[in-house]
């Protein structure tokens, strides 16, 4: 393969950087969806649902402004500070399980860190602009800069800082989802919405859930080393 003045003409070891990402993917994807499995079928002694148990939370917190809801889709979980709703899946709403209660629990404390002003949930929320922009135009902006300037052409160049963009945003997550289970966790012990041992179990859904931060993170990390190393160097007429 040859492109832009930089190639390999029988293998591009960078493709390594990018397998190496997809394992860690689907490694992540794989122990999420099997621990939440193993526990949806754990149902908690306290027979709340993950609805229950999320506005139990709230109300223990102070938050009455922010209202629980079903969405569709499995494993769609989430806070969505603009509109003040907690966005529960279909198999996390309704069910008793350890699962639900625990996925629910996460849940709301990004509700309890956007209502104490949590610093890093603050710096993401203020980076999404950006990360959607640099997510978006980053690698049309490095194929048109290696089209018209070759490799290390500003516009290239310009497409790898977008992309550091999205990178930056994927590790900024990381601190923000560990509070949150953090959060959740010690609450639904301090609460009695769970037990000790029900506790442990749901450390271990959102332990798994937490890996798939960490991977999309390395993959991305993996992913702009790869853009540097093929798109970042001195242009090859210097």
């Amino acid at each position: 393969m040859y492109f832009g003045g930089l190639g390999y003409y029988y293998f591009d070891w960078t493709y390594i950087l990018v397998l190496i990402g997809i394992i860690l993917s689907l490694g992540a994807s794989a122990k999420v969806n099997g621990t939440f499995r193993k526990y949806s079928r754990t149902w908690s002694r306290s027979g709340m649902t993950g609805a229950e148990a999320a506005k139990r939370i709230l109300d223990a917190n102070g938050i009455y402004d922010v209202a629980v809801r079903q969405v569709p889709g499995n494993l769609t979980d989430h806070y969505d500070p603009r509109s003040k709703t907690v966005n529960l899946s279909a198999s996390v709403y309704g069910s008793t399980s350890i699962s639900a209660i625990g996925v629910a629990a996460h849940e709301c404390g990004h509700v309890i860190q956007d209502a104490r002003g949590y610093a890093p949930l603050r710096i993401r929320t203020a980076l999404v602009p950006a990360a959607n922009i640099g997510s978006n135009l980053a690698i049309p902006l490095i194929i048109l800069g290696v089209i018209i300037g070759g490799v290390g052409s500003p516009l290239a160049e310009l497409g790898i800082i977008m992309f550091s963009l999205a990178v930056l945003f994927q590790l900024v997550t990381l601190p923000v989802e560990f509070n949150a289970s953090s959060r959740a966790l010690r609450i639904l012990g301090d609460s009695w919405i769970l037990s000790e041992d029900e506790v442990r179990q749901a450390r271990e859904v959102l332990g798994a859930a937490a890996l798939t931060y960490v991977a999309a993170a390395a993959s991305s990390i993996l992913q702009l080393l790869r853009l540097v190393i093929l798109f970042g160097g001195r242009r090859n007429d210097e």
